[in-house]
């Protein structure tokens, strides 16, 4: 079983902050792979020596491809008040892309209806009043361009399934190695789209916190300077 430990940012009795590396499920599913939410389980019952079953709740997901920083919440009062951060705004979200492309314009916002096919677990933009259709909302922001791509931050308003890789792939601007939503335009590699930044109240303290995680140091990233962007 991986050993997570290097991988929390903060802990206390109430949550824990922690980096989710990419190609790992947030969660079980079908597949039976190793997840983080069992990973957190354990570690948490190992350094704390629990007897029995360990409570962990999963407040939000990240899709498997996708790394970066995620909230858990460690009893149930806690994951209520966070989901409740979810659902009035106050849980903020925002990623880093490599996007294909420069946007035009370079900063603006993303909106429309995603609809996700369960059998091939695709999602696909689709007319208002599609059945089963949900409302996805986003910003953007071009940071820098390079070499016919660009660094994008993103902040959502909604969390969607493949929200991002499918509303920029819907601009015109795949991220880096989406090869599913973006095709032979979005290049093959690891998918350039990292959770860098997530901010939320305590939901016991009521502390307003942020955390932040790098993407990888490894292309397409090295080739764009964000450190601008962990210096505030």
């Amino acid at each position: 079983m991986t050993d997570i430990t290097e991988n929390i940012l903060y802990e206390d009795n109430h949550i824990i902050v922690v980096v989710k590396e990419q190609n790992l499920a947030c969660c079980p599913d079908e597949s039976k792979d190793e997840n983080l939410l069992d990973l957190i389980k354990e570690y948490v019952r190992v350094k704390y020596q629990k007897a029995g079953n360990v409570y962990i709740g999963l407040v939000h997901r990240l899709d498997r491809p996708t790394g970066g920083v995620m909230v858990f919440a460690r009893t149930s009062k806690a994951a209520g008040r966070l989901s409740e951060q979810m659902q009035t705004g106050d849980f903020e979200k925002k990623y880093l892309a490599v996007l294909n492309g420069v946007p035009d314009p370079e900063e603006g916002k993303l909106e429309g209806w995603l609809k996700k096919n369960a059998v091939n677990n695709m999602v696909y933009l689709c007319p208002q009043g599609t059945d089963g259709a949900k409302f996805a909302s986003l910003d953007y922001r071009t940071v820098s361009s390079r070499g016919g791509y660009s660094l994008a931050e993103i902040k959502l308003h909604t969390g969607r399934s493949h929200q991002i890789r499918v509303q920029m792939a819907g601009a015109g601007h795949p991220v880096f190695g989406d090869m599913r939503y973006g095709g032979e335009r979005a290049q093959k590699g690891k998918l350039a789209l990292w959770a860098y930044s997530l901010a939320f109240t305590h939901p016991v303290t009521k502390e307003r916190m942020r955390f932040l995680s790098e993407p990888p140091a490894s292309a397409p990233w090295k080739e764009f300077d964000f450190a601008a962007l962990f210096s505030v």
